[in-house]
C-alpha cells in the first residue's frame, strides 16, 4: 500500500469497513476502558516565580499555569457489543504476519479476552502484558490498582513479526551477578513492563486524558513491525502511535471521532507534510512554540 500517513476524523466502524483486507501489519488500540466515569485531564505548565505555588529543587518556587482541560465520557451500556464488530474488522484488516495489541484495564480484561479468543482463536493468543506504574492517588479501602493489561494476538501463530533484536533492553536488577558483558548489554523485558505514566509536567504531555508514554509505543512498534509497515490505531487519542511511527519509519492510519483528539494531533503533527487528513482541517490548530508537545 503506497500511501501517505492518514488521519481520519469520524466513527471508526464505517472507516474500518472501507479498509482493504490484510493490508495492516500491526494494530494497537487503547479503547475506552468503560470505567463508568467522565475522564478529565488538565494540561499545565510551570514557570519559575518567587510567588509560585509549587516548590522544586533547592527550594526554587514555580507558578502553575493552567493551559486547558480535556474530557470524555467513558460509559457504555454494552461494552462488548460495541467492541465486537470493530475487533472483527481488525482481524480482517490484519496481514498474515500481523499482530494486535489490545490495551485495557482490570475491569474488562477478562471479558475482552474471551471475545478476542472467539474472533482470533485461542491458539493466536501470544501474551498478556502487564504495564505497571506507581503514580496518582492510592485508595485506602483496597489494593491500589496500578497496572493496565495489554492482550497480544497474532493473525497466524506460525508466522508473525517479532523482532527480538530490535527491542530496547533494560538494566539488570542485580548487574553484579551477571558479569560486566551482560550488564552492559542489559536484558530483554518480560511480559511485565515497569514504566511511569506521562508525568503532568513532562514536555511529552499533551493534556489528552488517555495519553500513553511514547516509549511504550516504541517498544511495541519495534518488536511487532518492520520499517515501511503500516500501523493502525483506531482509537488514536493524542496520536502517540503516529509519533512513534514517524520516529521509527513506519506508515500509520489513525482514527478518532473526538474533535479534542484531532486538535491535539493537529498541534502534535505540526510541520509534518506527509499526512492526509480526512474529515478534519488541522490548519488552525497547527501553531507551534517552544513548549509544544512532541
Amino acid at each position: 500500500m503506497d500511501q501517505a500517513n492518514v488521519i481520519y476524523c469520524g466513527d471508526n466502524l464505517p472507516i474500518l469497513r472501507n479498509i482493504a483486507d490484510g493490508i495492516v501489519d500491526l494494530i494497537y488500540i487503547d479503547p475506552p476502558f468503560n470505567t463508568g466515569k467522565r475522564q478529565i485531564r488538565t494540561q499545565i505548565k510551570v514557570s519559575r516565580s518567587s510567588k509560585g505555588d509549587r516548590k522544586g529543587f533547592n527550594g526554587q518556587k514555580y507558578q502553575t499555569i493552567k493551559l486547558g482541560t480535556r474530557d470524555y465520557v467513558d460509559i457504555f451500556d454494552d461494552y462488548l457489543e460495541f467492541l465486537n464488530p470493530r475487533l472483527e474488522e481488525a482481524y480482517r484488516i490484519l496481514s498474515p504476519k500481523g499482530t494486535l495489541y489490545f490495551h485495557i484495564d482490570y475491569r474488562e480484561v477478562h471479558y475482552c479476552k474471551v471475545l478476542l479468543d472467539q474472533i482470533f482463536d485461542r491458539k493466536s493468543f501470544l501474551n498478556e502484558i502487564i504495564w505497571t506504574y506507581d503514580y496518582g492517588g492510592k485508595p485506602k479501602n483496597k489494593w491500589p490498582p496500578k497496572h493496565d493489561n495489554i492482550l497480544v494476538y497474532v493473525k497466524d501463530p506460525r508466522k508473525y513479526t517479532f523482532n527480538v533484536e530490535d527491542i530496547e533492553r533494560i538494566p539488570y536488577m542485580a548487574p553484579g551477578l551477571v558479569g560486566p558483558e551482560k550488564a552492559a548489554r542489559g536484558k530483554l523485558p518480560t511480559d511485565t513492563w515497569w514504566h511511569t505514566i506521562v508525568p503532568t509536567t513532562s514536555r511529552e504531555k499533551t493534556g489528552y486524558p488517555t495519553q500513553k508514554p511514547l516509549r511504550i509505543m516504541d517498544r511495541i512498534i519495534r518488536a511487532s513491525s518492520n520499517p515501511g509497515d503500516i500501523v493502525l490505531d483506531f482509537f488514536a487519542g493524542s496520536g502517540t502511535t503516529g509519533v512513534s511511527c514517524l520516529k521509527l519509519n513506519r506508515k500509520f492510519i489513525l482514527i478518532d471521532n473526538s474533535k479534542q483528539a484531532m486538535q491535539v494531533m493537529a498541534r502534535r503533527f505540526s510541520g509534518v507534510s506527509n499526512i492526509e487528513w480526512i474529515g478534519f482541517n488541522p490548519t488552525s490548530f497547527q501553531t507551534l512554540d517552544e513548549d509544544s508537545p512532541i
